[in-house]
């Protein structure tokens, strides 16, 4: 099958494409360009391509923005040509957001209205200007359609005055303000004629946005953007940008090395001595921890782990510098708060109460709790006080290397208490499917960031999403609920008194260490590999100002900071 290609078209207007054909894509050169002399201004024509690399298997062209599936969302580049409302900084979940198609915003007291007003001079890559409208139209779809609405906010009034767009909420959204205004938005003008039960599965063949590239080719080898020369965020360093699909995380690593691709993620076991040693002044690996972790979830229905002996006494035997070392080179850092929040993003949230409670190993102390709890040894093999032994299954799917490491841990320090662990590796779907039905024993697994733990805790314990076992879930797999929990996370979403809101953390955290609904293994932080030697400016250690990730919402705003580098 032959790839098509487009004819280049001016950087602010917009034209028809046929459907492309399924894109698989392997490593692709990129070669760099000479840099420009002194005369001339470091400005885009005179400047390298930059080439993102992401390990995800993408097929036909689908530009859609709502569908995370889409080859858009999955290489990153739907964040480069659609923009949100306001840039939120994952990494430091107490910065401010920084205003961007929208110019200010407020909320009233209770959280329950946001009113935004719509930054004046911004244009459609088609041309059109960006208004008060399409904001009002692109809140009005995620209301209209829950499948555009993945956050679940309840949405319920929306409208335009003037300049700006005010939006009332069924509840409090105190917990959920900084993913109303994270926001992307789409052109009325092109999207209305769309149903919106119909728009999540629109390829959206030819996109028009505000963001500052204009898609210029889907073709097997790769897709092509070019820089607009009308952004309204001004001129950008890098002329244009190539997304590559490769095989898996070792091509991927291998075309860093080679300086075929310089912007991604990809998991590089030992990543020190395979991927930076290779240009220890050029290659980068940024990998900054917000308040997301990577967690063993439990079911709790079932046994071992609807005993919370069980659940408290695996918590104890746990040694989380070892596994995070051995099974992702230290880049998933260890979580050392017993609260399960990763520092020095989560040390404001920490009760007082909890400050001094850290997660440490103590077999002794485990194999103490189980005897109290009526367990006993039987030659070496944990027994309960029916005289069964203790058994379970760890399960992630197969092909997820560091998961599956991480399991075998787990497996080996558990026998150290006389639990027999077996570890399975499954088929992803099917994983996927048994996981949410609660058709599991225990399995690793991530939660959400945000502006507060909101996200890291409901996912593990918020009773308001258990559904019975065969019925899917989309959090809390566990199956935990607590009614003491259950009433703190209502009140912490909807109260409008900060002494309020820290009183329900503080209970939904004492439940969380006391309970152990889930345990809290490594901080899950948001990580890229780029490299220097085309282009400076990405956020770093020295500068967090966002996500480093090319599929974060903050790649248009990394790429208006990026600046001609030391090409050679």
């Amino acid at each position: 099958m032959t790839a098509r290609t487009r004819t280049r078209r001016p950087r602010h207007a917009s034209a028809r494409r046929a459907a492309a054909p399924a894109l698989v894509l392997l490593t692709v050169g990129c070669g760099l360009v000479a840099p420009a002399d002194e005369t001339t201004p470091p400005v885009a024509p005179h400047s390298p391509v930059l080439t993102v690399g992401m390990p995800n298997t993408v097929g036909e062209e689908d530009n859609n923005p709502f569908d995370s599936g889409s080859a858009a969302q999955k290489l990153g580049y739907a964040n480069v040509l659609y923009e949100p409302l306001a840039q939120v900084n994952l990494v430091d979940p107490a910065q401010d957001p920084t205003p961007w198609l929208a110019s200010a915003w407020s909320w009233d007291a209770g959280y329950t209205e946001l009113r935004v007003t719509v930054r004046e001079g911004v244009t459609w890559s088609d041309g059109e200007p960006l208004t008060p409208d399409d904001v009002a139209f692109t809140f009005g779809l995620r209301r209209d359609e829950p499948a555009l609405n993945p956050d679940l906010l309840p949405y319920e009034d929306v409208r335009v005055e003037g300049q700006d767009v005010v939006v009332t909420f069924g509840s409090g959204q105190y917990v959920n303000r900084t993913k109303a205004i994270n926001t992307f938005v789409v052109p009325e003008h092109v999207w209305a004629t769309r149903a919106a039960e119909t728009v999540l599965d629109d390829p959206n063949l030819d996109p028009v946005g505000t963001g500052p590239y204009v898609l210029e080719e889907f073709a097997p080898d790769g897709v092509t953007l070019v820089a607009r020369d009308d952004y309204w965020g001004g001129p950008l360093a890098v002329p244009e940008l190539r997304y590559v699909a490769y095989p898996d995380n070792g091509a991927l690593t291998a075309a860093y090395v080679s300086g075929e691709a310089q912007w991604g993620w990809a998991y590089i076991p030992s990543y020190e001595s395979v991927y930076l040693a290779a240009d220890p002044e050029h290659l980068h690996q940024f990998a900054p921890t917000g308040l997301a972790v990577d967690a063993l979830f439990l079911n709790t229905q079932v046994p071992p782990f609807d005993d919370v002996a069980v659940r408290r006494a695996v918590n104890l035997v746990l040694d989380r510098d070892d596994i995070s070392n051995l099974a992702t080179s230290g880049v998933w850092p260890p979580l050392r708060s017993a609260t399960g929040l990763p520092m020095p993003a989560g040390e404001s949230f920490v009760s007082p109460d909890l400050a001094d409670r850290t997660l440490a190993v103590d077999v002794e102390h485990a194999a103490a709790i189980l005897e109290d709890a009526g367990y006993e040894l039987v030659d070496g093999v944990l027994h309960d006080d029916e005289g069964v032994p203790v058994t379970f299954t760890l399960t992630n799917p197969a092909g997820w290397t560091d998961y599956m490491a991480e399991l075998e841990m787990v497996g080996e320090a558990v026998a150290r208490l006389g639990i027999v662990a077996t570890v399975e590796g499954q088929d992803e779907a099917e994983w996927f499917d048994r996981i949410g039905t609660g058709d599991f024993q225990a399995s690793m697994h991530w939660t959400d960031g945000g502006a507060t733990p909101w996200d890291t805790y409901s996912s593990q314990m918020n009773g308001a999403h258990v559904r019975p076992i065969g019925t899917t879930a989309d959090a809390n797999f566990g199956r935990f609920q607590d009614a003491e929990a259950d009433a703190a996370f209502l009140t912490y979403a909807s109260s409008t008194d900060d002494a309020e809101r820290a009183e329900a953390l503080a209970t939904i955290q004492r439940v969380y260490v006391e309970q152990v609904p889930a345990i809290p293994l490594l901080g899950r932080p948001t990580a890229a590999q780029y490299s220097t030697r085309a282009y400076t400016g990405f956020p770093s250690a020295e500068d967090p100002y966002a996500s480093p990730q090319p599929t974060s919402p903050a790649a248009s705003m990394i790429l208006t900071r990026l600046a001609p580098g030391p090409v050679e």
